[in-house]
Parts: structure tokens; sequence; C-alpha cells
């Protein structure tokens, strides 16, 4: 190796650097979550969340950007690990320019920055461009100076670059020679070989088309420039390193790995696999989570989900069964902390959710283990090379055994699994939950379809409680209506209206719609895909029309309650970071009148004390009379203010912020009261969890707080004035009544004990002698264990001859207690014998030691009867 060694870390800030002194602005790399964008789970490529700059929808904050971005790709994650080229996480360097440089500027600073900065070879570098483009090869050929016969010419499957739909255009790559070694070996071995030895590392994309994603192609407003360049490939070159595991940050990941489960890279192939995957997957696993992802079993959850339980199994598979990815966290955080300082502010949040999730796998797959292993040896004694999708279905739907994990482990032993099969039950399934949820019963009406002569319900509900409207619409029946009579269950459609529809998780509000003679109560507020506000409900007198104007009103009373409670919402989320960290976010919500639920992220119970801690703060605010301000900002602006977006919303260019003094500021298009004093108080009800790392906090506010205080008031003066004595004094009042209750308590049994012994002497009186052992058979009826037991003991102890058998009905249920003293047991007789003997003649049975054993029966009319058996059981047992 003739050029620079250069660490990962290093190289990042030589290109930023770089680019920077190229006029660009360094921008942090974008969370792996695409923001306003449902075409794809995660971020996949460095250009992806610029697609809004590149198309001209969205104005860049400059016309020349460089940043370095964190990158997800699963699509080939069964390669990962197998060979030198396929990761899930990898870091995309790139220089961007959105209608400013072109072809000349990008392929000249490609090559300074090779070249000059990093110090790579130029004879080993060699350009490819697209099949047509005579421009790229005039820059290579005429202004950069290479020779034409290291110019390639490729088609659109390699010089061609679109990922799904979006921003796309030719491209021109650079390949870097690593030299014979790495060769095929095979004659004409050059540029474009499917073998290690020519490596691509630099991808000028020149974007100047949009895809539709169905393969349509349109000219983009302004030509841009997307660099694409792997961090971790280019770092393989400067360090000389055969893979990408091989880099220095990453292979001291594995070394970390290596430690903790002790097998070492080098020792077997199959072994390095395992060290390979689990520090891939353990790199994506960590930024996936420090960015809000949270492992469930849909979407991108999944895709987390997926990884870490890929990366357990091959853990165990390295002999390690207790979770272990939890402490490769730390590691991970140190190499890569100094580009990404947010992973050190979120570690121990990120360790939690690795270690709850192994734990959960842990007691997921030793359970489906042992299943799987002998469905295995099934198929295996059947000479079956195919895995049943209904055994796989089984692994899914009792043990948690994602598809995926089935098929890698059945793939390891040769055979393949019937997937059709399996997403067959998978949808048989899924139709059966459908079916249930729609015998539950759904809104039905809002799939009516309008058309576009019925406009957008407009909503102005935040400055009024009551206006005038027409009626566009009216459904009855699942129909569109003229008119509804009196007595029909409908929903009506108004151009203008003051009522909330359902969102957000703050439930609609009710109230009327009049007119002269018409009353219409509405019971429920939906707004549907078109805009309009569905207002559910019937029609209590009079008769509606399409085309009316009526006046519509919602009830204030209930509306001021449900205000209140959002506005509380808003400061218990807040309370909630202050107490726990900034990893908690909204994961659902429900706002009720005067009561609300709230889901959020956290890993553990919250203790009393955080409770207690968040209860106060949510209460001071509350006390602190906060003004609740709402204005509509541009979102940028929103951004800078601090406010706080719900994870995973789409937002558009305006969005209306709530803020409350710098205690909480959110966006939020919901109704508040207008000062935090109007809340009233805050209690908690309950701390629970809904799914794994998803807690759940169910609370009151206003009257329904109040009414609880008065409540709990009420039962205080009424158990103080029981006790005879005043609410202040209730606590001490209870310790003595409780003390008193333990003494009585204890001369209770002291008496019951005295009077049961005296029982004990008389029947030990009374006993008859067989066969020179004193036997004695009786009824106690009425008596609990503990009194039989007392009695029992002090015969046997009392007298080494005895034989006893005492007995206990309770209604239908017969108690047998047996005893034999010291000489009785020596001379043969045993108690659970015994016991066992008189228990069979009531239907019953029983056991225990030689001297004591217990009994029972059902049968009460037998119990005579056993006990008469009891001096031929010790005559017969002594011959």
């Amino acid at each position: 190796m003739s050029h620079p060694y250069h660490g990962l870390n290093e190289l990042r800030e030589m290109f930023l650097s770089f680019f920077e002194s190229k006029g660009h602005l360094r921008l942090p790399s974008f969370s792996l979550v695409p923001q306003n964008d449902k075409s794809i789970l995660l971020i996949n490529a460095g250009m992806t969340p610029m697609k809004p700059w590149f198309k001209g929808e969205e104005e860049p904050p400059r016309r020349r950007v460089c940043t370095c971005q964190k990158c997800i790709r699963t699509g080939d994650i069964e390669n990962v690990g197998k060979t030198a080229r396929h990761g899930t996480y990898f870091e995309m360097l790139g220089n961007f320019s959105f209608g400013d440089y072109f072809k000349h500027e990008a392929i000249a600073w490609s090559w300074e920055f090779l070249t000059e900065v990093v110090g790579l070879e130029p004879d080993r570098l060699y350009p490819s461009i697209y099949l047509n483009d005579d421009e790229a090869f005039d820059i290579w050929n005429k202004e950069v100076g290479i020779p034409a016969e290291r110019i390639f010419r490729f088609g659109k499957e390699d010089n061609f670059w679109e990922h799904g739909s979006g921003p796309c255009g030719p491209c021109s790559e650079i390949y870097y020679d690593r030299g014979p070694e790495y060769g095929c070996g095979k004659p004409g071995c050059t540029v474009g070989c499917d073998c290690d030895r020519y490596i691509e590392i630099w991808n000028n994309v020149f974007s100047q088309f949009d895809n539709d994603g169905h393969g349509n192609y349109t000219e983009l407003k302004q030509k841009n420039i997307d660099t694409g360049m792997g961090l971790e490939r280019l770092a393989c070159v400067c360090q000389n390193v055969d893979s990408l595991f091989d880099v220095d940050t990453v292979m001291n990941i594995t070394h970390k790995v290596s430690e903790l489960t002790g097998a070492h890279y080098g020792e077997t192939e199959k072994r390095d696999v395992s060290l390979r995957v689990i520090t891939d997957h353990i790199r994506s696993a960590t930024f996936m989570i420090c960015d809000g992802i949270l492992p469930s079993n849909e979407g991108r959850g999944y895709v987390l989900r997926r990884l870490l339980r890929r990366a357990a199994r091959h853990g165990k598979l390295l002999g390690v069964n207790d979770p272990f990815l939890y402490q490769v966290v730390d590691t991970v955080i140190h190499e890569n902390e100094g580009q990404y300082p947010d992973l050190r502010e979120k570690q121990t949040y990120i360790t939690k959710v690795i270690r709850t999730e192994e734990e959960n796998f842990g007691r997921t797959i030793d359970g489906g283990m042992k299943i799987f292993s002998d469905l295995l040896a099934e198929h295996k004694q059947k000479l079956e090379k195919i895995f049943s999708g209904a055994d796989a279905f089984r692994l899914y739907d009792t043990f948690g055994f994602p598809i995926d994990l089935t098929m890698e482990m059945a793939a390891d032993e040769g055979l393949s699994v019937d997937e059709n099969a399996f997403q067959k039950l998978m949808k048989e399934q899924k139709e059966r939950a459908r079916e249930a949820r729609k015998a539950l019963g759904d809104l039905g009406w809002a799939g009516v379809e309008f058309g576009k002569d019925v406009p957008a319900t407009e909503f102005v509900g935040y400055d009024h409680s009551e206006c005038d409207a027409k009626i566009v619409a009216i459904v009855a029946d699942e129909e569109l209506r003229d008119e509804v009579a009196a007595g029909a269950e409908a929903v009506v459609v108004l151009d203008h209206s003051p009522f909330y529809a359902e969102m957000g998780g703050q439930v609609a509000d009710h109230g009327t719609i009049t007119a002269d003679g018409v009353v219409f109560t509405v019971a429920d507020v939906q707004k549907n895909k078109g805009g309009k506000f569905m207002h559910y409900g019937r029609l209590a007198q009079g008769v509606l029309h399409v085309g009316d104007t009526v006046h519509a009103a919602i009830d204030m009373e209930r509306r001021k309650a449900i205000q209140r409670a959002h506005s509380t919402t808003h400061l218990l989320d807040a309370a909630l970071k202050k107490v726990l960290g900034d990893h908690v976010h909204q994961a659902g919500s429900l706002v009720e009148p005067d009561r609300l639920r709230f889901d959020f992220t956290h890993f553990e119970a919250i203790s009393p004390e955080e409770l207690r801690q968040v209860e106060e703060l949510v209460n001071d605010a509350i006390l602190e009379g906060y003004p609740v301000v709402t204005e509509a900002l541009p979102i940028e602006e929103a951004k800078k203010k601090g406010a706080v977006a719900m994870f995973g919303e789409k937002y558009g260019e305006t969005v209306r912020v709530v803020e409350m003094s710098d205690f909480s500021v959110e966006f939020c298009g919901g109704t508040h009261v207008d000062n935090t004093a109007k809340a009233g108080p805050f209690r908690i009800k309950s701390e629970s969890s809904v799914a794994s790392g998803v807690r759940r906090i169910e609370a009151t506010c206003g009257k329904l707080s109040l009414k609880a205080m008065e409540s709990s008031q009420g039962v205080l003066s009424r158990a103080a004035q029981f006790l005879k004595t005043a609410p202040s004094g209730l606590l001490e009042r209870m310790e003595q009544q409780a003390n008193e209750m333990k003494q009585l308590r204890q001369a209770l049994e002291k008496f019951k004990a005295e009077a049961s012994l005296g029982e004990a002497r008389q029947f030990l009186a009374s006993a008859k002698t067989v066969k020179d052992l004193h036997v004695l058979a009786t009824t106690r009826n009425g008596v609990d264990t503990a009194e039989l037991r007392t009695m029992g003991d002090f015969l046997r102890d009392k007298d080494p001859k005895a034989v006893a058998v005492i007995a206990s009905i309770n209604g239908e249920k017969i108690t047998f207690l047996a005893v034999c003293g010291k000489e009785a047991v020596a001379r043969g007789i045993k108690a659970g014998d015994l016991v066992r003997h008189v228990s069979a003649i009531c239907g019953g049975k029983g056991g225990g030691k030689p001297d004591s054993a217990m009994g029972g029966g059902s049968d009460p009319l037998k119990v005579d009867d056993a006990l008469a058996s009891v001096d031929d059981f010790v005559s017969e047992k002594l011959g």
C-alpha cells in the first residue's frame, strides 16, 4: 500500500471539511426515520432526506450542502456476515448541489479529493460513465486527463442511479484497483468484473429526472448533483483491509463481541459469520433506537426486532445463552460519538431497550427452539426438504418466531420453508381479526363518496362555540339523501362547523344542529379523507334538507372539560421528560372530558417517588397559571422554538404550536384552555405497561379530580366518625385498633388451643386398648386444620402408644387427621397408611409422615364406617 493510512472517523472529517472549503454548508445527519416520506421505512441513501430540495418543492438552506448520512438497508440481510460487502448499517458521504454546479465541478472535486486530499494513487483510479453520456466522457478525458481506454461506459443497471421513487439520473463512478491479489485471475478481468479487485468508491449522480415509482421519468426543474460515497468502503481502501468488518471502528466493536462470547476472528468461517452478523446488527440497532425506533411487530420496529433477534440467535450459536448485546452498546457509542454525540446522551435508554428485547426474546426462543428441533426431526425423518408453512405459522403464532428466523434456521439444516402456505395462514388470521373488529361495530358511513361538489368543511371551533352553517350533504342508511325526517339516525355535513372532529387522541365535541322546529343531536364527529366533517347523530324533531341553513352549537361544558384534559396532557408529557429523560415521547393518547390516557416510551415501571414528582410538576405548572398561547408558524420556526413534534407524524409547511410558557411547547391541532390554572387539580390514577417499551398513565383533572377528592374526603370523614376520632387522628386510631385486634386474636388462639387440649385429654381417657395400643377414633366438627393439629400433636406426644383418627366435617367437606405415638410407629402402625385407609372409605385420598398425616373425603355418610374400621386396621397390621 503506497497511499497514507486514514481512520474512518478521520476520513469523515476530511471529506466534510474539504467540501466546506468549496462553499458547501455542512449539515448533521438526518434521522434514520424518514420525515414526510411514506415510500420507505428507513433512510437508505445520503440524498433520500433531501428529495424535496432536489425536486424544487422546498427551498434548501443553501444551494451547496455536504453531509455524512446514517443509512440502513436490509434487502440483502441474509448475506450479511457471509460476504465482505454486505452490511445493514453504513454511512454515506455526500456533496450536493441544488440547481448550482453540475458535472464539471462534481467530477473535478471528486478527483481532487481522492488524489490530493486522501492521497490515493491516480493510476489506480478508473472512472465509469453512462452509455451515451459524452459530456461526462469529455470532462474525464479532456479536463481531468484520463486516457479514453481507462474510461468505461456501462448501461442503466450500473450507471443510472435510482432508488425507488424520486430524483434520479445518469452517474459517473470511480473505481479503485486493489491489485491482482484481490482479483479472480480470469483473462480480461477489469473494471465491472464481479470480483473484489476493482471496487467502486465514489458515485457522482447527475440528478436531472424524477421517477414516479412506476418507471415514468420527468425532467426536474433544476439540475442537481448527488454524490454518494460509502465511508466504510473508502476506509477499506485507505486501511488496505479485506472487508468493511476489518475497518478500525467496526473491528473494535467485533473485539468487544469476541470478549463477551469467547469467539475470536479467524477460528472458523462459521464463527466469523456470527461475529460479523452480531457486529453489524448491533451497530444498526444502536443508531435506530437512538433515532426513536422501538422493537415491534410491524414497520421499522419490525426491522429493528429482526436485527436484534438475528444477532441474539448468532450469540446462541457462539454458546452465549444470556443477554449480552446490550454490553456492546458502550463500544459502539465510543467509536461513533465524535460525529453523533446524541448516542452518548441516550446511552442508558438504548441499553435498556436492547436488554429488554434480548430478555423477551430469550424467553421466546427457549420455549420455541425445543418445538423447532422436534418439528425439524420429523421433517428429516420423512426425508422432506420443505419445512411446512403450518409449522412455521405455529412457531410464529405461539412462540413469536419471525418467519425470517424460521427460514434462516431451516436453511442451516438444508430445508426451505413453504412460505406461501405460511402467508396464507397469516392472511386468514388477519381476516379473522378484521371480522372480529367488524363484529364490534364501526363507523360505516365514513366510506361514502361525496363527489367534488361537496366542499371540505371549514373548522371555526378554535374561536367560536356556535355558528350558522349550510348543510351540504346528508347520509342515512349509508346512502346520500336530500332530506331526513324525525327519528332518523344520520350523518350531516356542514360547510362550516364549530365541532372538533376526533383527531390526535382528542374525542369529538357533542352538541346540536338546530333550525325552526328542527333539533339534530350530535353524538360524534369524524373527519374523512376529503376534509368533510361528518356529524353523526339523531334527528329528534323536524325535517332536515340539503341546502338548509342551520345553527350549529357545541356543548361548551363538555368542550371545556376536554380542553382541561388536553392541556394537562401537554403538561404531563413535559413533566415525564423532566423526571424520566428526553427519551420519553408520546406513543398514543386519549383525551376525554376531564380524563386522559397517555402512552409513552419508557422501559421500566415508574417508581412511586417518580410518579409523585411527575404529579407535583404538573400541579405546580397548573398553579403557576401559565398563559396557553396558540399560533400558526412555519415548521422550521416552530422547531427553532423547541416545539415537540409527535413522533412519526406528517406536518405541512405551517404548523399550529401550543405554548405554555417555557414548560411545554408542542405541535398540536387540538383545543386548549387559555390558562393552565383552568385545568384544575391533576391526579394520576394508574401507571402500567401496554407493550414492550411503552408505558401508560391514566389521570384525571378538573371536576373529575375534584369529585374524586370530595369522595375520598367523605370516606375519611365516615371512617373517622365510625372510629370515634377526628380525620387527622384516623391513622393513630387505626394503629391502636390494629394492636387491640392483634392482642384479642392472640388471646383467642390461646383459648382455642387450651380448649382443644382439654378435649384431647378427654379423648385420650376414652381410648380403646387394641393389642396393647390405645386406639381412638372420633369426630370433632367445625374446627379448622390448626385446631386438629393441636389435638393430634398432644395425643401423639402425650401417649407413645396412641393411635388416633379425628374427623372434622364442614358441609360436604371431610378432613381426617391421623397420628401415631412413637411406640405405635415402632410396631408398624403408620399414620400415612391409616389416613389413606379411612379417606378411601369416604371417597378421598390422604398421606403424610408415619407419626402425623392428613386426608379428606367427599361422602359424609361414610364417616362413621371409616372411623369404625380403625380398630380392625390396627388389629390386622399387628396380626
